[in-house]
């Protein structure tokens, strides 16, 4: 396995701290803060749970919890969420994990489809942490899971590379204005090691033509890209799905952020489009009006990394002092943290 280690070295460089050992690495998420999170959502048995949904859990979440764990140099906290996502969720026969476990129905797993970007935040975060810690094992799971992907996720259609958001429900054969996309599963940073993991030139053509496709996905008064598109024509709001810029589209600019994609113009665009008087918010794409302001400092943080990015901007006071609320703001303000920390010094 020691060729995967010199690609993945070479793959994660630019992205984030690969180095030789656990001891050397540097933790890019402080310890207070990353026992905070850990004391919030992550159970005995390695769940990470959203409490903002119900106290499920769900790919997502168990991936971001395994990036954050690798990023705050904690391996025994990663082994824990690793083995609760291996044993409770990687149950398919095709290498990827179902999407959602439910602490509150029996069985736990009710539904078996894949949700495609807790597939690569799982992949991603085991290649990081198999690189770093010299666990082979975290390396050759990963590659199984990018394996799958490729196989089952990432299409060629009407000459763009696309990512399905699961391997059922979104194809052109399953409904009429398939294929269906959601950009915010497009996580940019881990494509390169994905292409590591599983050589195609296909993830950078899928990096490629996600950003293409945001630039394209300009609905109503603000010109925002909808949660659930489709591509079946000219990129439209999917049938069946509200049309607006909600919660999963908020992280947009931030995985262009941290996966190097700096084109300013987008960036100022998404934020000043997303934004109600400075502060994010979800946007109803038919009048461009905002349905929920989302003051959380996990959402402002989105926000705040742009300004960092366009124009050096330090970040406020707010976004600097976490005090985790609910799982998945919580998550993004570690996550621009931790960006932040690594790439852009300057604005602390």
């Amino acid at each position: 396995m020691r060729w995967w280690r010199v690609l993945l070295l070479a793959a994660t460089a630019a992205f984030a701290p690969a180095s030789p050992s656990a001891a050397a690495q540097p933790a890019m998420i402080n310890a207070d803060a990353w026992s905070a999170y850990k004391a919030k959502f992550l159970d005995a048995t390695g769940r990470i749970i959203d409490n903002g949904n119900g106290n499920i859990s769900h790919s997502e979440g168990q991936g971001y919890g395994m990036l954050l764990a690798y990023l705050s140099a904690s391996p025994a906290d990663f082994e824990q969420i690793w083995y609760f996502t291996r044993t409770e969720l990687l149950l398919r026969d095709d290498g990827l994990a179902v999407w959602k476990w439910d602490p509150n129905v029996k069985p736990h797993v009710s539904d078996t489809n894949n949700a495609t970007d807790g597939d690569i935040l799982i992949a991603y975060a085991l290649a990081l942490a198999g690189t770093a810690w010299k666990r082979n094992d975290y390396i050759l799971a990963a590659s199984r899971m990018a394996q799958a992907l490729l196989a089952k996720a990432v299409v060629r259609s009407a000459g763009r590379t696309l990512l399905m958001p699961g391997s059922e429900g979104f194809g052109a054969a399953d409904r009429d204005d398939g294929p269906v996309v959601n950009p915010s599963y497009w996580i940019y940073e881990a494509m390169p090691v994905m292409a590591a993991l599983a050589p195609s030139d296909a993830w950078k053509k899928l990096s490629d033509d996600g950003v293409a496709l945001l630039k394209t996905m300009q609905f109503g008064p603000r010109k925002l890209p909808a949660e659930w598109v489709s591509l079946s024509g000219p990129p439209r709001p999917a049938e069946g799905f509200d049309a607006e810029f909600a919660y999963n589209a908020l992280r947009i600019p931030l995985y262009l952020a941290r996966g190097g994609i700096t084109d300013k113009a987008l960036l100022n665009h998404l934020k000043m489009g997303m934004s109600q008087n400075g502060i994010p918010a979800t946007i109803d794409l038919t009048t461009g009006r905002p349905k929920t302001v989302l003051p959380d400092p996990g959402y402002r943080i989105v926000n705040d990394v742009v300004a960092c990015v366009i124009d050096g901007t330090r970040l406020p006071l707010s976004a600097l002092q976490f005090a985790p609320t609910l799982y998945y703001p919580s998550t993004l303000q570690l996550l621009g943290l931790a960006y932040i920390g690594e790439k852009h010094p300057e604005c602390l």
